[in-house]
């Protein structure tokens, strides 16, 4: 196909074709920084805690007033929930996986040292929560029952001390970069030293507090949590009986005393819990699709409008290339490679745009560098449009039999 004629219709008509490159310029962009951006909600949706969240339910109990054998009652309502049919173990939790609580700690490595190392993420828990859990541990032990103490009492007394904690991988790559964590002592809520006893595959903090790259920086420590203080958690040996052993833990709890407030709205899966946490993830990467879509059907709408016009406009030229000889093909290929320039030239100057606009999400919300793959994937999408929406327009001009068309000129 010779490109001197298609070149030279288009410098008779700026305005029309400057409009097509500008559309799919300002398509391209858009389209690509979307597509970042959905994949990264999508990314953060999938993210695992670590905890085999299938399998996990919770229920929390409060008490009318305030009650001075709280970790007495604690521990009889882990009895009575360990002892509901269907249950594999129970514990309870300062905090748990999307549960929007925040209790933080600095971790610093030696007593002398100002400041933090860093910020982790604390799970206050007895020696059941990694089994409730159903966390890995990939290095060292769990907690002994010796090594569990009455938190309720430590913050009584003001005299809060952790003999030993259990660290995420994450947290424990970023404080011993060499690996050699277990055995270690570090500084973390007071000031006596914590030895390092378990490494557990992953972690992920309740929340978002923090950057993306500290989701997973997170420690177990060992101490009985009062009722009052923390969030039943129990693990179900079947999936299939969340519900059951959720309406039967209720009944169990409140059977402990006529002052117990168990609140059916907190009682729910860890499923239910990470669906709830990300739905506006999931509204917003469905209305970026919408705006793709959006954006993709105007494009193509135009590239429609503005190929039907040329037909119309250029049926003389038509008719004479089709006299002269040329197939129904040739003229066919005519209008897709038309197309398909205009395209490029708007690609072209859209992958630039899409790097500004990245530039400037960076600089107002954060967002990461637009990887370069985004690119191409927007530039295939947006050839593949062009020529499915000048297909119909020069398909009519293709059909036009010369005489037809000459006449009509």
């Amino acid at each position: 196909m010779e490109l001197r004629p298609i070149l030279s219709t288009l410098s008779r008509h700026k305005t029309a074709a400057a409009l097509i490159v500008f559309e799919i310029a300002l398509s391209c962009a858009i389209v690509c920084n979307a597509l970042f951006l959905i994949a990264g909600r999508l990314e953060r949706i999938d993210r695992p805690t670590g905890a085999d969240e299938q399998h996990v339910v919770t229920v929390q109990a409060r008490g009318l007033a305030r009650d001075e054998n709280a970790n007495a009652l604690t521990q009889t309502d882990l009895a009575a929930l360990r002892a509901i049919p269907g249950v594999a173990n129970a514990t309870i939790s300062v905090q748990m996986p999307f549960g929007n609580s925040n209790w933080n700690s600095s971790v610093r490595m030696t007593a002398e040292q100002r400041g933090e190392t860093m910020s982790v993420s604390n799970y206050i828990a007895d020696e059941h929560l990694i089994d409730t859990l159903g966390l890995k541990l990939v290095a060292g032990r769990n907690f002994t029952r010796d090594e569990v103490g009455d938190f309720g009492r430590m913050r009584t007394e003001g005299k809060v001390h952790f003999p030993a904690v259990i660290l995420g991988q994450a947290t424990a790559d970023r404080l011993f970069p060499a690996g050699d964590a277990l055995g270690k002592g570090l500084y973390i809520w007071g000031e006596e030293p914590s030895r390092v006893i378990g490494i557990v595959e992953r972690l992920a903090k309740p929340n978002d507090f923090g950057s993306a790259a500290s989701y997973e920086e997170s420690v177990i420590l060992p101490g009985q949590v009062p009722y009052s203080s923390g969030a039943y958690l129990v693990r179900v040996q079947d999936p299939s009986q969340r519900q059951a052993v959720l309406e039967q833990a209720q009944k169990a709890l409140l059977a402990q005393g006529p002052t117990r407030i168990v609140d059916a709205e907190q009682a729910r899966t860890l499923e239910s819990m990470r669906d709830r946490y990300y739905r506006q993830d999931r509204a917003m990467a469905w209305m970026l699709v919408a705006v793709i879509v959006a954006l993709l059907v105007v494009t193509a709408l135009g590239i429609v409008g503005l190929a039907s016009f040329w037909v119309q406009q250029r049926s003389r030229q038509i008719g004479i290339r089709r006299a002269l000889g040329a197939t129904r093909g040739q003229i066919l290929r005519y209008f897709q490679t038309e197309n398909f320039l205009l395209a490029t030239i708007g690609i072209a100057i859209g992958m630039l745009l899409a790097y500004a606009l990245n530039q400037l999400l960076m600089q107002r919300y954060e967002l990461p560098r637009l990887p370069l793959f985004y690119l191409p994937i927007g530039a295939v999408a947006l050839w593949l449009l062009g020529q499915i929406a000048v297909y119909g327009p020069a398909r009519r001009a293709a059909l036009v039999p010369p005489a037809v068309a000459t006449r009509g000129a």
